[in-house]
């Protein structure tokens, strides 16, 4: 089985959580009172990132310019998309987000061709417009599943490395072949014995490709 690399993107593709950067830096007073009800299990979290980004006090272009200026991707990112890339191996970002963050930090560390498995997203007059593309059947109001997005790669026939921190990735940890884990989602993953990596970088994603390239498990 050949590999596929599939990674949360806040805080584990990216150092920083750029979706509360930018509700720091635009979003109404109202957003920690929101994150608090998420937190408690009152929201979804498809329903708190619709809310706070409702208020939000700025359009696409200047929330684009501000995560280019203060977010960067993790050490060693870059080296295990180009890894993969010349062994014809997937690398996705399966995120919770929206795509037009990712998409500005991608950009400017040079890697706009990352398929990006997101909230799709259009400014309007009235706002930001959402479009899940990747919920389970008949479950729309759970927003995009990750664990569909893993599943869907194992039935292609790849073993999936799944990288992620949180409560979000453990449906995805659940699923995958292989995980590499921190913060909360290496919490849940011990709490529940589920075998896990710990994740500092993707450097630790990278020796572990490079063991199956030279057991002969790549695309070349």
């Amino acid at each position: 089985m050949l590999p596929a690399v599939l990674t949360d993107f806040d805080d584990t593709a990216a150092e920083q959580n750029v979706a509360e950067m930018l509700l720091q830096r635009f979003g109404d007073t109202t957003w920690p009172d929101v994150r608090a009800q998420f937190r408690s299990g009152a929201l979804t979290l498809k329903e708190y990132q619709e809310i706070t980004f409702r208020n939000i006090l700025a359009d696409r272009t200047a929330m684009q310019d501000y995560v280019k200026a203060n977010a960067n991707l993790r050490p060693c990112f870059g080296e295990v998309w180009q890894h993969c890339q010349d062994r014809g191996l997937p690398m996705v970002i399966v995120s919770h987000g929206l795509d037009f963050y990712i998409q500005a930090l991608l950009e400017k560390e040079g890697l706009p061709q990352v398929p990006v498995y997101a909230v799709e997203t259009s400014f309007t007059d009235r706002g930001i417009d959402y479009k899940y593309n990747f919920t389970y059947p008949g479950e729309p109001h759970r927003g995009n599943s990750k664990g569909l997005v893993v599943s869907r790669f194992r039935r292609q026939g790849y073993r999936v490395l799944y990288v992620g921190d949180g409560r979000s990735d453990f449906e995805a940890a659940v699923e995958a072949d292989q995980v590499f884990a921190h913060s909360i989602l290496a919490e849940e993953c011990q709490r529940q014995g589920i075998p896990f990596r710990p994740f500092r970088d993707f450097g630790d994603v990278l020796s572990v490709l490079q063991e199956y390239a030279a057991d002969g498990c790549s695309g070349a």
